[in-house]
């Protein structure tokens, strides 16, 4: 149960990653920043589709619905947003 839990957290981690490099990309979408914000601010909104206050449940929803969220986004970025460039100096160490 563990794994499951471990390659979610590096799918959304990967999805999070790609997601702020799009951010700082100059042919972003013009969707992506309010849709990004709109995220947080649900994320950090005391106001949730089912309350926190319920033991488990309220937790879960914000567990499931962020990460799908994400990924939706994700998605709909275009090809050259969702590949990451390397680094220079990673590509000079890979030559040496």
């Amino acid at each position: 149960m563990f794994r499951k839990f471990a390659a979610l957290y590096a799918l959304v981690r990967q999805d999070v990653r790609t997601l702020w490099h799009a951010l700082r990309h100059p042919a972003r979408p013009a969707w992506l920043r309010p849709a990004v914000a709109l995220v947080a601010l649900y994320l950090l909104s005391p106001i949730d589709l089912i309350p926190d206050v319920l033991p488990v449940i309220g937790i879960v929803d914000d567990l499931v619905l962020i990460p799908l969220v994400i990924s939706w986004m994700v998605r709909l970025l275009p090809e050259a947003l969702k590949r990451r460039p390397t680094s220079p100096s990673r590509t000079l160490a890979r030559k040496a």
